[in-house]
């Protein structure tokens, strides 16, 4: 009986410090009596996921439909302005029912995630064939003539589609050891099974090709998916977490084969990207705090809008 009032006080304390704490987490829902409050940085880098949720959502729904989250869910755009350029891929039927159902589970991320976090409006999106071709015209150190188009066909669609989902997943195996909550960790790691099976898709679908000419280019697939990840590592600045559809055999699964349909390490375990390294790869910019490429004008959240200049924010 002598441990009841300290029992109590102890309770009050701990009662006032989460009260506290969710007047200081404004973006997550203090309000909302059923959901968890979760720590700032959870908060911070739950947020930070939604760029690329957002960035994949319009890519693949544009690609396959048409039309974007304006037409599919417009409550989840919160009134941001539409992707730049983006439009309807000249894609096969079997492509294309792939292609929608990846842009409806990127909807189904999205959701996910302001479940749980308050999040922030769409930034704007530059998905014109311009963008792409830009950095094309990197990976491959020269301007490709033809400039590159995306949506021109299937092959090309699915160049441009290995481009997203694995910068994503490496930010997903990046983020799950640094939350501290268990909801934090239980939707990432559900984040994380299905981008990397997107990834995983995209890249088996290519591997059968990679002997195969880009059209209208005298390329083959595998060398612009090698160029690709050799960009994603120069961009990154933090070594070697990319590769190509082959690697040298001893690169590759225990050093035993030369094709890669799935990059890992030399364990064969995924590889992981900061924030930052996500900002310097999707910027095209090599620099967390020069906006460009796919996000003229920054990217959204705490994380991303501290790296800008004061004429971003």
């Amino acid at each position: 009986m002598a441990l009841a009032p300290c029992f109590v006080s102890f309770a009050a304390i701990v009662f006032i410090s989460s009260f506290i704490n969710s007047l200081l987490l404004p973006s997550a829902h203090p309000l909302d009596l059923n959901a968890t409050i979760l720590p700032i940085f959870d908060v911070d880098l739950l947020e930070f996921s939604l760029n690329l949720e957002y960035l994949e959502a319009d890519f693949f729904l544009f690609g396959s439909f048409g039309q974007g989250l304006e037409r599919v869910a417009p409550n989840l755009t919160r009134g941001s302005p539409p992707p730049i350029g983006a439009q309807k891929a000249n894609l096969d039927s079997n492509t294309n029912g792939l292609i929608l159902q990846f842009g409806y589970q990127e909807v189904g991320h999205i959701k996910a995630i302001i479940n749980v976090v308050r999040g922030f409006p769409r930034p704007q999106l530059d998905l014109s064939a311009s963008t792409f071709a830009k950095v094309m015209d990197q990976a491959f150190d020269r301007p490709l003539q033809p400039p590159f188009n995306p949506y021109a066909n299937n092959v090309s669609f699915l160049i441009a589609a290995y481009l997203i989902p694995y910068v994503g997943l490496t930010g997903y195996v990046d983020t799950i050891p640094k939350l501290f909550s268990t909801t934090s960790r239980k939707l990432v790691s559900g984040l994380l099974g299905i981008e990397s099976g997107q990834d995983a898709v995209i890249r088996a679908l290519l591997y059968p090709l990679r002997q195969v000419k880009v059209p209208p280019y005298d390329i083959d697939v595998d060398e612009f998916t090698r160029r690709i990840s050799n960009l994603r590592n120069t961009l990154g600045r933090a070594g070697s977490k990319d590769e190509g559809l082959t690697v040298q055999v001893n690169e590759g699964a225990e050093g035993r084969v030369q094709g890669n349909v799935l990059a890992g390490d030399q364990f064969s375990l995924a590889y992981n990207r900061t924030p930052e390294e996500i900002l310097r790869i999707v910027y095209g910019s090599g620099n967390a705090s020069i906006p460009g490429g796919f996000f003229p004008k920054g990217a959204g959240g705490r994380i991303a809008r501290s790296h800008l200049p004061n004429g971003y924010h």
